[in-house]
Parts: C-alpha cells; sequence; structure tokens
C-alpha cells in the first residue's frame, strides 16, 4: 500500500502538523515529515483533523436507500414496527446488498470509518442479512470496518428455532449476539437473558441487548443482565441499545445503578433520540458506563429519517444534554471517535501513531465549530485511503 503524507492540518484543531500513513496505520504525528519514496503527498491547507467517526449502533441491513420513497406506515408500536417490516421488506428486497453498499457509502462519505451494526437474524431471512452485509463490506475494500450483532428482532424465544440461528452466526464468526425486550417482547427475561448468556459463553461472543422497555419493568431487566454479566464473567463483553430505563431513573436509584453497569463493565450505546430526553451522561462517566452514539436505521421501514452522518447525532446529543461550554461540545465530539474505540474492537482510535489511518478534514474553525455547523467532509482516509473529497466519494 502506498504511503500517504498529509501536510499543514490541524489534529483537533490545534496547531498545524504532518500525518503519515503507511501500510494502513499512522505511522507519524509531527511537522516536516519527509515523504517516504512513493508516498502520495496532500497539503490539507490548514483544515481541521479528526479521527474517522465512529457509528457505534446502526442497521445497515435494512434500508431502502437507492430505492424509490417508501411512505411511512403501521402502528408506531415497537412490536407495530416489527410486524409492518415483517410485511413489507419482501417487496423492497430487504435485506439486499446493493443497498446496504449504498448506505455504507454514505457512512464513507460524511466520515465514518467503522460501525457496528445489528443485523437481522429471524425464521425468514436466516443468516442471509449478515451473508449481505459481509458482501458489501467486501465490496467497498474494507475502507469501513464492520463489527456484526446478529440481532433477533422478531424475538428469541417466543420463535422456536432463533436461538440456534443466533448460536450459528455466533460459530460462524459474528462479533456479538443481540437480544430484544426480554420481558416486552418475549414475557421471559430469566429465560431469554440465560439463553443468550449461555451463547456468549460458549462462543466468546459479545452480547448486546435491545432494551426498548422503559421504567421500573426496565430497570428489572437491567438488574437481571447485571447478575448474568459478572456471574458468567462477561464484564467489559455486554453492551446496552436504547435503554430508555437509563432515561427513566433519577437520584439515588439512578448512582446505584449505573455504579452497577460500571462494576459489571456493561455500556450503552444511544442513537440521541429527541423524545426521551436527557440521560445521566456525566454520572456515566463518572462509574465508567462506556458510551456509544450510533445513527441506528437509516430511511427504512422504522422510520424515514436518517441520512449516516455521525456529527448531527452527536449534535443532537449535544442540544438535547444542554452542552454548552466549548469543552462540553468537544465531548460531544470524543464520543463519536476516540472514546468510543471498544466499540469496533479497536483499543485505539485516534491521530496517533499505532492507529489505523482514518482522517476526516473539515473547514472549521475549532471542535465546537465543527460539530455545531457539520460542515462537508473535505477529505476522508479510510485505513490510508482517500475515499471521500469535497463530500462525495472518490475511487469508486
Amino acid at each position: 500500500m502506498t504511503a500517504l503524507l498529509l501536510t499543514s492540518l490541524r489534529p483537533w484543531g490545534g496547531a498545524p502538523a504532518d500525518l503519515l500513513i503507511e501500510d494502513g496505520v499512522i505511522t507519524a504525528l509531527g511537522t516536516d515529515l519527509p515523504a517516504p519514496d512513493g508516498a502520495r503527498r496532500v497539503d490539507a491547507r490548514g483544515l481541521l483533523a479528526l479521527p474517522g467517526l465512529l457509528n457505534t449502533h446502526a442497521h445497515v441491513d435494512k434500508s431502502w436507500w437507492g430505492k424509490p420513497w417508501v411512505s411511512y406506515g403501521g402502528e408506531a408500536t415497537t412490536q407495530g414496527r416489527i410486524a409492518h417490516e415483517r410485511a413489507e421488506r419482501g417487496a423492497l428486497g430487504i435485506p439486499s446488498e446493493d443497498s446496504t453498499v449504498r448506505v455504507m457509502e454514505e457512512f464513507l462519505r460524511h466520515g465514518t470509518t467503522a460501525t457496528r451494526t445489528h443485523v437481522d437474524v429471524d425464521l425468514g431471512v436466516g443468516l442471509d442479512g449478515i451473508a449481505s452485509v459481509r458482501a458489501a463490506a467486501e465490496r467497498l475494500g474494507g475502507a469501513l470496518e464492520v463489527r456484526i450483532v446478529a440481532f433477533p428482532q422478531d424475538g428469541v424465544l417466543r420463535r422456536p428455532g432463533v436461538l440456534d440461528l443466533l448460536d450459528r452466526a455466533a460459530a460462524e464468526g459474528a462479533d456479538a449476539i443481540g437480544g430484544l425486550d426480554p420481558a416486552g417482547i418475549d414475557r421471559d427475561p430469566v429465560g431469554q437473558l440465560d439463553a443468550l448468556v449461555d451463547i456468549a459463553e460458549r462462543r466468546g461472543a459479545e452480547l448486546d441487548i435491545h432494551l426498548h422497555d422503559g421504567g421500573s419493568l426496565g430497570v428489572f431487566q437491567l438488574e437481571l443482565l447485571i447478575e448474568r454479566t459478572v456471574r458468567a464473567g462477561l464484564q467489559g463483553r455486554v453492551n446496552v441499545s436504547h435503554g430508555f430505563a437509563l432515561h427513566d431513573v433519577t437520584g439515588s436509584q439512578a448512582e446505584e445503578l449505573l455504579a452497577a453497569l460500571g462494576e459489571a463493565g456493561i455500556s450503552w450505546t444511544s442513537v440521541a433520540p429527541l423524545n426521551r430526553g436527557r440521560v445521566p451522561w456525566r454520572a456515566m462517566r463518572a462509574h465508567g458506563v462506556g458510551l456509544g452514539l450510533g445513527t441506528d436505521g437509516i430511511r427504512d421501514l422504522w422510520s424515514p429519517y436518517g441520512d449516516g452522518d455521525m456529527l448531527r447525532i452527536a449534535l443532537n446529543f449535544a442540544q438535547i444534554q444542554g452542552l454548552r461550554h466549548d469543552e462540553e461540545i468537544a465531548s460531544a465530539l470524543h464520543l463519536i471517535t476516540r472514546d468510543s474505540a471498544r466499540f469496533v474492537g479497536r483499543d485505539q482510535h485516534n491521530l496517533a501513531p499505532g492507529s489505523r489511518g482514518d482522517v476526516v478534514l473539515v473547514d472549521a474553525e475549532n471542535l465546537p465549530d465543527a460539530l455545531l455547523r457539520a460542515p462537508r467532509r473535505e477529505l476522508v482516509v479510510a485505513g490510508g485511503r482517500i475515499v471521500a473529497e469535497a463530500g462525495e466519494l472518490v475511487g469508486r
């Protein structure tokens, strides 16, 4: 792979520097770096540089992106959305490798270079969705690194055979297996969680539970998950997606719950929903509860919204949380970059030697300016390869 030398960029909005990427990895950051023989040299013109953006909660297999417009239909409940999707997805050719490629291209165009995506596994599609996501990633030449969560969107125990599919998915290399509202959907929280933990233990997979149930019912399920995580020794390998109950707890109950989640090494991913209000974000940080942000679905049968831009998701988060000071606004950018490395299987993700060569350049004065305006991505480098310039994909 040809080396790439980016000159006169401003890492995190700081002083100008040069950055060298060799064999897809950042090897040097400094001033007046020499270009290795045969290296490509690009003048960054003083643009602000960020690491590649990280999307820690996506559903790239479910989109109708690139197809004719699909009007919203069905009932606006979790069960209603599931039923509507199951009834309509076949006519739209979902899952589709082509549509998945288009969504992934939107990710890259907007500067996202790695994602953790849930992929439906059920009695209708089997493991075909996982195959289509893997094929789509291969078509992009590995520019977008993908971690896969085998996700039982239609339920686990209520659909005999789904557990076997999840077990197969984990055996065949899925990074994680998912769960869905153990109480609200399966009506058997103990049964679902015990069965999923068993697979995660045997297969060495991570566990990622979609939990839409709020209030005391949601808290009860979080407590069950904490107990099983510790008992099975899965600390650091369990995540809660959505976790709406975390929006509902306050005071000493919130402190106790977050302390227990932190001790169990359970992380949380959110899509910064506008209708759920604030979360105890600072307390989560204090208790070591890892937090990642994601787009969720993009133009799918659950919602027509979304464009794949993680800067907009981080901006939503900052607005909901009421972040005002520069350092607070900058922390929202950290959430979609360096602070979420673990969600995409990386030990580090930064503009520093040893990190994958993922760089995003934007025309912005500083980090707050970069977030609040969400400007066009002037250059996107993924694994040392330039994949987008002036907001458009290149090299395809």
